[in-house]
């Protein structure tokens, strides 16, 4: 789903970058993207190991965009919205980490007026 609607703020997108990843498999993959995010940083400093920085970016974004090109077959929402779709991935990690992203992705869905086929 591509959207030409201009978000305000981070909540308000929130739902809409939900949406944009209904697949479990993509949720998934996001998910380990951004644990190994979060790992290399933390390494990173603990190790001091700079290099451990050069990775960031490949590992969130090669996770991602895997799910988005193949799985979703969408275009992920970084390009147009880099900040709230950086932050929607922590948003997301934690729901997924609480158990509450299945009701935060129907919920989405719900307010968006859209059907989620992957359910």
């Amino acid at each position: 789903m591509a959207t030409n609607k201009t978000y305000k703020s981070f909540w308000e997108f929130y739902p809409y970058y939900l949406t944009e990843h209904s697949r479990p498999a993509t949720r998934t993959l996001h998910f380990i993207g951004t644990a190994l995010v979060i790992f290399c940083f933390v390494g990173a400093f603990a190790l001091s190991n700079g290099w451990l920085f050069f990775i960031l970016p490949f590992c969130g974004y090669g996770f991602a965009w895997v799910g988005h090109f193949f799985l979703e077959k969408n275009k992920p929402a970084t390009f147009q919205y880099p900040l709230y779709s950086l932050g929607s991935d922590f948003v997301m990690f934690w729901h997924i980490l609480t158990g509450q992203i299945n009701k935060r992705v129907d919920e989405a869905h719900n307010s968006l007026g859209i059907i989620n086929k992957w359910k």
